[in-house]
């Protein structure tokens, strides 16, 4: 990925959300109770890559809209995690609101209302952030509505202008079914990197084999990352399967937040210049802290600096 001549800054734009996770003691019963327990998460996947990346120490601004009652309380918490908040505060909807029901097995299913977010709008876009960035990172979630995605298209045109790489992570599988491979596709094309996880990576390509869809999605990205959940991931492009990493199994408590931990840490361990291997190693390291926690967002405590987690720590990164 080519540099520009910006501070190192990554630029984030994305969701705000409000997670509620919901833990059933075992399968919904229809028209009846089950009990469960519940428990209330900052999150959102913009929100959730800024979050890691600042606890990494990469210098990172996050964009995104939310309700203007929620503004004040957002900024101080991003800022707690040394995140620059860029938040617009939307006078008439509330912030979004995502429930989360994780299955006995660590596997999740969403309900999304996705609220300010989707007013996301051109002039909410700091363009002015770009002299001082050296990468722009967008969730796919940004493309999936049409005022975010005329915001999107706003910021990283000029970002191509300026030479800066843009990242794109696809975010989501149901989406990308709903909106169409070839759309998402026409919609992000001039990004540097894809980010995807295999359900996604299959949506996007229409094919089940690894190696032929990092060369389908190759030739739409120049590089392309497939997280593989239990099996590791792979890095390639237009040539198929570049490098594979696997991913030794730890216990799995929640996967929500695990691909934007590996995508933090995979872009964190490139700004440092570490070795493809290296930074495919770090998002691996990330995935495998976040799957054992509750939540898509780091605790306070301090989190190891990308690239130097050892590989024996590795683990799933399905998000």
């Amino acid at each position: 990925m080519s540099r520009s001549a910006g501070g190192g800054r990554i630029l984030v734009v994305g969701d705000v959300m409000t997670d509620i996770i919901v833990r059933p003691e075992g399968p919904l019963v229809r028209g009846s109770d089950r009990r469960a327990a519940i428990r209330s998460r900052p999150g959102g996947s913009g929100a959730n890559q800024a979050v890691w990346l600042g606890s990494m120490g990469t210098k990172v601004s996050f964009v995104a809209r939310v309700g203007a009652a929620d503004k004040p309380h957002l900024e101080a918490y991003f800022k707690g995690f040394c995140v620059d908040p860029v938040l617009v505060a939307d006078p008439l909807l509330p912030s979004g609101m995502l429930v989360t029901i994780v299955d006995p097995d660590g596997e999740r299913s969403f309900l999304t209302d996705r609220g300010a977010n989707l007013a996301l709008s051109p002039s909410d876009m700091p363009v002015w952030l770009l002299d001082d960035t050296s990468m722009v990172l967008v969730s796919g979630y940004s493309y999936f509505a049409d005022g975010p995605r005329k915001a999107v298209h706003c910021l990283t045109e000029e970002a191509r202008r300026r030479f800066i790489p843009l990242a794109v992570d696809a975010a989501s599988a149901g989406f990308l079914a709903e909106v169409g491979a070839a759309n998402f596709l026409a919609w992000t094309a001039g990004a540097d990197l894809l980010l995807c996880n295999g359900e996604e990576a299959a949506a996007l390509s229409g094919m089940g084999d690894l190696d032929a869809q990092m060369r389908f999605l190759g030739q739409h990205f120049p590089r392309v990352v497939v997280k593989r959940g239990a099996l590791g991931a792979a890095l390639g492009g237009r040539a198929g399967v570049a490098l594979d990493l696997p991913a030794p199994a730890v216990e799995v408590v929640d996967t929500t937040g695990a691909g934007d931990a590996f995508a933090a840490a995979f872009l964190s361990a490139e700004l440092a210049g570490r070795t493809p291997d290296a930074c495919l190693g770090a998002g691996i390291a990330a995935g495998s802290a976040a799957v054992q926690a509750l939540g898509g967002q780091p605790g306070r405590g301090p989190i190891r600096r990308a690239g130097t987690a050892p590989a024996a720590r590795t683990a799933p990164t399905t998000s």
